[in-house]
């Protein structure tokens, strides 16, 4: 039984497989770099708005005092 392909030809597709598949790996890799330095920056966000609410609460209580 022969292969489908002969085997110089296949090389080629099995090459671009590969490309192909490198390219959704660096493509996916990109979008959840994209995502995780906008959780980062979300994040900063929220810690900075915490630390404000808190410097204001301790602020109204030491003027309760």
């Amino acid at each position: 039984m022969l292969p489908a392909l002969p085997l110089d030809e296949a090389g080629k597709y099995v090459a671009a497989a590969y490309l192909v598949f490198l390219a959704l790996v660096l493509i996916y890799v990109a979008i959840m770099a994209g995502r995780l330095a906008r959780i980062e920056k979300d994040l900063g966000e929220v810690v900075d708005a915490l630390e404000q609410r808190e410097a204001e609460s301790t602020d109204r209580e030491t003027v309760a005092r």
